[in-house]
C-alpha cells in the first residue's frame, strides 16, 4: 500500500514539474523558431519536442487532461479563452497550469491528511481523486459560464449602443468618432461593451475599416447579433447605403429580440419554479397537513388495542 501511495504522489509531482516545463518551453513563438531552422539549429528543438510528444502519451494513461497540439486543440482552447474574454498571451498556460493544480493538489492534500492520521490512508486518496476529477472539469463549466455571461451583458447593451450611434451619426459625427463617443458614454452603463468598442477604435486607427474591426469584435465574443451588425457596415459602405437607416432598423431588430428573449425566460421561470416546490415545499406542507391526521389515527389504533 505505501508503495502505490508513494508512485501515486511521484507521477502527480511528476505531472505538475512536466506542465511547467513544456509551459517555460512554449513560450517561444513561431518567430523564433523558423529563425532557429534557418541558423541550422533543428537539433536544439528536438528534444522539447519530444518531451512534449512524451508528455501527451503519458499523461492521458495517468488520467491526466491532454496538453494541446499546435493544430485544432490548441485553436479551440485558444478561441475559447478568447470567447471568454481572456485576451493575454499567458491564458492558456494559466488556465492548464490552474487546472492541473486542482487535480493534483486534491490528492497531495488527501495522502497528507492520510499519513498524519486523521483519516485512513485509501479514504484521503479516494476523497482526493473525486475532488481532482471535479477539479479537472470545474475550469470548463466556469469558461463556459463566463462565456455566457459576457454574451448576455453585450445582448443587453447592443440596443442602447445603436441608439447612441444612431444619434451621434444624425449630428453629423463620423463613424469612427461615434464609435469612439459611444464607449466614453457607455463606460459606466455597460463597461464590458465599452472596452471593445475601445479595442474597435484602436484597430481603426491601425487601418482597419469599421466593417472589419467590428468583425473582428464578433469573433471575440461569438454573438451572431454583433456578426449582422458587422455585415450591415460592410454592405453600407461598400454599396453606398445610408447608414443611419439602416443601423435605425437594426437596433429596431435587436431591441424587439431583446424584449422576446426576456419573455422566453419569463415563460421558463414558472417550469424552473416547480421543480423546488415539488421538492422542498410539498413535501413540507404534507407534514403539516397530515401529521395531526395521522397522530390521531395512531391514537385511535392503540386505545382500539388496549
Amino acid at each position: 500500500m505505501s508503495g502505490t501511495i508513494i508512485l501515486v504522489a511521484s507521477l502527480a509531482v511528476g505531472s505538475l514539474l512536466l506542465l511547467v516545463f513544456l509551459a517555460m518551453g512554449e513560450r517561444k513563438n513561431r518567430l523564433d523558431v523558423r529563425l532557429n531552422e534557418l541558423a541550422g539549429r533543428d537539433g536544439a528543438d528536438a528534444a522539447p519536442d519530444g518531451m512534449a510528444e512524451l508528455a501527451r502519451s503519458a499523461l492521458p494513461r495517468m488520467g491526466l487532461p491532454l496538453l494541446p497540439k499546435e493544430g485544432a486543440e490548441r485553436t479551440r482552447l485558444k478561441a475559447r479563452l478568447v470567447h471568454a474574454g481572456l485576451y493575454t498571451r499567458q491564458a492558456m498556460v494559466v488556465f492548464l497550469g490552474v487546472k492541473m493544480i486542482l487535480m493534483v493538489s486534491p490528492v497531495l492534500v488527501g495522502l497528507a491528511v492520510g499519513f498524519v492520521g486523521l483519516v485512513p490512508i485509501l479514504y484521503g486518496l479516494i476523497g482526493g481523486m473525486c475532488v481532482g476529477i471535479v477539479g479537472m472539469i470545474g475550469p470548463s463549466f466556469w469558461l463556459d459560464r463566463r462565456k455566457k455571461r459576457r454574451q448576455t451583458a453585450f445582448r443587453r447593451a447592443l440596443p442602447d449602443a445603436l441608439d447612441v450611434l444612431v444619434i451621434c451619426l444624425e449630428g453629423g459625427i463620423s463613424l469612427t468618432g461615434a464609435i469612439r463617443r459611444v464607449a466614453g458614454e457607455l463606460r459606466t452603463a455597460h463597461p464590458l461593451l465599452a472596452s471593445e468598442l475601445n479595442i474597435v477604435q484602436r484597430e481603426v486607427q491601425l487601418g482597419l475599416s469599421s466593417g472589419q474591426a467590428l468583425r473582428g469584435f464578433a469573433d471575440r465574443c461569438d454573438l451572431e447579433e454583433i456578426r449582422s451588425l458587422a455585415s450591415v457596415i460592410i454592405q453600407t459602405e461598400r454599396f453606398g447605403a445610408s447608414l443611419v437607416k439602416a443601423l435605425r432598423v437594426h437596433a429596431e431588430t435587436l431591441r424587439i429580440k431583446r424584449l422576446q428573449r426576456a419573455e422566453e425566460l419569463a415563460q421558463m421561470a414558472a417550469t424552473k419554479v416547480l421543480i423546488p416546490t415539488v421538492l422542498f415545499i410539498l413535501p413540507g406542507l404534507f407534514v403539516v397537513i397530515l401529521a395531526p391526521a395521522a397522530i390521531q389515527i395512531m391514537a385511535a389504533f392503540d386505545g382500539m388495542h388496549r
